[in-house]
Formats: structure tokens, C-alpha cells, sequence
């Protein structure tokens, strides 16, 4: 029996999302998930200037949840995953079929070359091979090209113990080789990459399971702690934008 890869814990893992509620499991569908994502899709969106016109790419589309929330914008979207049962879930949400298609692929070796204006992803990178992941995203942007990406945070502690105890990765619904980053530790490697214009930003305070009556307090909160040096280090994810030189 060949070896277990991680390509095949992602696909097992996204058999299991689709079965058990993907936005249920990542946090997406509560009130304050619904919050967390148009906030999240919006720093992604903007931070690539996505617009009509463009070619963008999307790593992990996975349901497609932000695809839909950023097709708006106007941009053609080509959104690969390596679970085609999340696809299946993505293709249901009917969005425009001459701006929008879906693949199932693993991204590290799918047959796509661009060059691309942009190439976006929420929460997808952790779950990759990193490394090997970010190089072909700069192989396959187009000089002055953009990277934009939310991740989360290790340095959150909640994050930390979610991605580095085995029991508690597997009863809150994670993968076994998903993990975290840290923003100074990963601005380096972007920088080793050949990435210019490295912005990490710490974001989000505001917990899924936060009560509705209470998302605007706490998320009020959570922009005045985003700013605050060295306890914004502690926020729950990270966002990410780079370019590639022109």
C-alpha cells in the first residue's frame, strides 16, 4: 500500500467538510462567520484591486463562498480545489458562467500557467505545502502582478493550540497537516521568493460563535486592537499581499 500524502489528507478532508457543512465547520455560516467572511473577502478583493477585466486566479475556492463574495468586483476567476465534493457545492451557487469557472486540481501541480493579475485565497495556504505553493503562485503571476491571501495567525493562541495538539485538530474539523503562520517568519520567505511590496497584517477579533447582539461591540473592539503595537500580534489571522516586480 502506497503511503498516505498530504494531497490525500486534503482530499479525505474534503469529503468530510461536504458532509458535515463546510461553512459550519470553518466558522462561515453564523452570524458573526457571515461578518468575519465579507470583511475577510473585502481586504482580499481590494488589496488585489480586482476589477472588471482582470485574470484572477483562486487558490482553495473550496465551496466556493468567497468566490461568490468576490465575484462583484467584475474580474474573471478561475477557482481550483483539490475536493471536487466542495466543488460540487461551489457549481450550485450558479454565478456567472463567462467570468467564473472551477477545477479540481491539486494547485501545486495543476496545468494552469496564467501569467495572472492576481492571484487570491482565504485560509487555502496553510493547508498546502507553503513553500512549494507560494513559488508557483510567483511563477504564475504576471510581472507587477498581485498576491493576496487571509490566513491565520500561530501567534493567536487559540490558533496555536487548534494546529499543534493532534486531539483538539481533530475535534474542531481540521486536517492533520494544516497549520499556521507567523507574519515575520513568512514576509521573509515571500522576500527570499523574489515577492516585492510584503504587507502582513494581523486582523480579526471577532469569533464566530460571538452572539449577534454583540458583533458590532466586539468588532469595533477588535479594529481599535488591530492597531495596538504588539497586541495586534495576537489577532486571530493574518492578511497578506505581495507583488511580484514588474
Amino acid at each position: 500500500m502506497e503511503p498516505t500524502t498530504r494531497a490525500d489528507h486534503e482530499i479525505e478532508h474534503g469529503r468530510f467538510l461536504a458532509e458535515a457543512g463546510a461553512e459550519d465547520v470553518w466558522g462561515w455560516g453564523t452570524p458573526a462567520g457571515q461578518v468575519r467572511a465579507r470583511r475577510r473577502a473585502d481586504f482580499i478583493a481590494r488589496g488585489a484591486n480586482l476589477s472588471a477585466g482582470m485574470n484572477v486566479l483562486e487558490v482553495g475556492c473550496g465551496t466556493g463562498n468567497f468566490t461568490e463574495l468576490m465575484a462583484p468586483s467584475g474580474a474573471s476567476i478561475i477557482g481550483v480545489d483539490i475536493s471536487p465534493e466542495l466543488l460540487v457545492l461551489a457549481e450550485k451557487r450558479k454565478l456567472p458562467a463567462d467570468r467564473i469557472k472551477f477545477i479540481a486540481a491539486r494547485f501545486e501541480d495543476c496545468d494552469l500557467h496564467g501569467p495572472f493579475d492576481a492571484i487570491v485565497g482565504s485560509s487555502v495556504l496553510h493547508h498546502l505545502d507553503y513553500r512549494v505553493a507560494l513559488k508557483r503562485i510567483f511563477e504564475m503571476l504576471k510581472p507587477g502582478g498581485v498576491l493576496s491571501f487571509a490566513e491565520p495567525n500561530m501567534l493567536n493562541p487559540q490558533i496555536a493550540i487548534q494546529k499543534n495538539i493532534p486531539a483538539i485538530k481533530r475535534r474542531l474539523g481540521d486536517s492533520p497537516d494544516e497549520t499556521a503562520f507567523v507574519r515575520f517568519k513568512l514576509k521573509r520567505l515571500l522576500s527570499e521568493i523574489g515577492f516585492v511590496d510584503i504587507a502582513i497584517k494581523p486582523f480579526d477579533w471577532l469569533h464566530p460563535s460571538t452572539p449577534r447582539p454583540l458583533i458590532g461591540a466586539i468588532s469595533a473592539l477588535g479594529k481599535v486592537v488591530e492597531v495596538i503595537p504588539g497586541l495586534r500580534e495576537f489577532s486571530g489571522s493574518l492578511y497578506i499581499r505581495a507583488r511580484k516586480p514588474s
